[in-house]
C-alpha cells in the first residue's frame, strides 16, 4: 500500500466517522451532538496548521544539522546567481 493510499484511507475513515457523528447515527450526548460535533472540522484544521507550523519551525531550526544539504543549497544559489548575472539581472 502506497503512502497516498494510506492517506486516502485514513481521510475516508475520519470523514465517515465524522459524518456518522454529525448525522446522529452514533448515539452520543445531545449537548456534544449540537455544540461540539459541528465545529470539529475547524478544530481539526487548526490542529493541522499548528502541527505543520511547528514541524516547519523545527526543520528550519535543525537545517544546519545537515551539512551536505546546506552545501548543495549554497551551490544551487550560486548557480542561480550566475545564470541571473548572464541575463543581466542585478543580484546581491
Amino acid at each position: 500500500m502506497t503512502r497516498a493510499q494510506q492517506t486516502i484511507s485514513v481521510l475516508l475513515l475520519l470523514s465517515s466517522l465524522y459524518l456518522a457523528l454529525y448525522l446522529g447515527l452514533i448515539p452520543i450526548n445531545e449537548t456534544v451532538q449540537k455544540e461540539i460535533v459541528p465545529v470539529l472540522p475547524f478544530y481539526g484544521l487548526i490542529v493541522l496548521a499548528c502541527f505543520l507550523g511547528a514541524r516547519l519551525g523545527y526543520m528550519i531550526l535543525t537545517f544546519n544539522d545537515v551539512p551536505e544539504e546546506h552545501k548543495l543549497l549554497q551551490k544551487e544559489i550560486e548557480q542561480a546567481r550566475a545564470e541571473l548575472r548572464q541575463k543581466k539581472v542585478d543580484v546581491y
